[in-house]
């Protein structure tokens, strides 16, 4: 696996330094920033199609051993796994070490139950077969075909107040940090989609025809099912958030339920690409600064009335470069302001002596990780192994 300079050690430093920073105003403003990743991967041995051999179990004894707040479960297509994370009250910052640290250790841990390849990548090709039958959601049909695998890395958030309690469901808070998300996602879009084939995974659907066997989104939007989704009563799937069983009948029936939404509510940044090179300091960095937007307004009472009624779908970059009309998502965040901008106007607020940085000659925290971000890019690195 080449290292490129997007997982430097000094970057992730100064990535690491800017979370902590970002972590310390949140907290004198009297809010618990909350952030959780899943990530989606597949893997591949000599049996393949023949249904799973992971001892899933053991994935998990080892990760908890790691001390990695998280655990694996298997997906929806065959061979394909999932990393949830746990809500053991690990801080962002932690949880970027907890998926950094699953990145790297993952491969080894399923090659010790004797898998060939484990992919974190944004799509495995010809990663199944089958195909759904007409009007079908879970039914296949006889005939099969290639199905290419797409495979995202998710961003939950939300936010807890000094009681503990979760905001999102305030004052118009949760609808106002959704498109806060919505309009820095064009922008961002290569702090979350840093290869290359991270769009050739947004051309699934409709390059191969598999709309029907295909749910992830391809564009920036909104509401409960969008791309950037709110979940409050409603999931992704219109089922009820937060459901609890009360009473059970003698076949383990559920008999009596409760909905704790309240609980449950949060937005999820679903739109970012499962890959070595994704950053996920950089990453919580920018689910951070979208949290602090969204709670100066809430101070002042003013999230409803920020609001807008749009509800645009906003189509993403079809690349990483630039080609005729279309503008990367390299060149996008070279002109974005919105990123370096907000850390240094956070920097200027927090007392330095926390962050007891060394390194920036004077620069500001915004300007030198943006910086240092695309010097990734200018060295082709990431581009060897798409």
């Amino acid at each position: 696996m080449k290292l490129s300079l997007l997982l430097s050690t000094q970057l992730t430093q100064l990535a690491k330094e800017v979370i902590v920073l970002l972590q310390n105003h949140i907290t004198s403003l009297g809010f618990t920033p909350v952030i959780h990743f899943e990530l989606e991967g597949c893997y591949q041995n000599k049996h393949q199609f023949k249904g799973s051999t992971i001892d899933f179990a053991l994935i998990n004894l080892n990760l908890k051993k790691l001390r990695i707040d998280g655990e694996v479960i298997p997906e929806y297509w065959q061979q394909q796994w999932e990393y949830v994370s746990l809500f053991n009250g690990q801080t962002p910052l932690k949880e970027a070490d907890n998926l950094t640290s699953t990145i790297y250790h993952l491969p080894k841990l399923f090659a010790q139950q004797g898998i060939e390849k484990t992919f974190i990548k944004p799509v495995v090709w010809a990663g199944d077969k089958g195909k759904l039958a007409i009007g079908c959601d879970n039914i296949f049909s006889g005939e099969t075909r290639d199905v290419h695998i797409p495979n995202a890395i998710q961003m939950n958030v939300s936010v807890n107040n000094a009681k503990g309690e979760n905001i999102i469901i305030n004052h118009c808070f949760g609808e106002y940090l959704q498109q806060c998300f919505i309009e820095t996602s064009l922008g961002c879009s290569l702090l979350y989609l840093p290869e290359e084939e991270a769009f050739e995974r947004f051309a699934l659907k409709s390059k191969y025809g598999l709309a029907a066997e295909l749910c992830s989104p391809t564009d920036i939007s909104g509401g409960h099912q969008g791309s950037i989704a709110l979940y409050k009563e409603k999931g992704k799937h219109n089922q009820a958030m937060g459901e609890k069983p009360l009473l059970f009948d003698h076949n383990n029936d559920v008999l009596l339920s409760e909905n704790q939404w309240h609980e449950t509510a949060r937005i999820e940044h679903r739109l970012g690409a499962s890959s070595i090179y994704y950053n996920a300091y950089i990453n919580i960095i920018y689910g951070l600064l979208n949290i602090i937007d969204a709670l100066e307004p809430l101070k002042n009472n003013q999230c409803k009335s920020l609001l807008n009624a749009s509800d645009v779908k906003v189509p993403l970059p079809e690349s990483l470069m630039s080609k005729n009309d279309s503008i990367g998502a390299i060149e996008l965040f070279e002109k974005e302001q919105w990123f370096a901008t907000s850390i240094n106007r956070v920097e200027r607020l927090v007392n330095r002596s926390e962050c007891k940085s060394e390194s920036q000659n004077n620069n500001q925290l915004g300007d030198e990780l943006k910086k240092m971000i695309l010097a990734a890019y200018q060295t082709q690195a990431l581009f060897l192994e798409s």
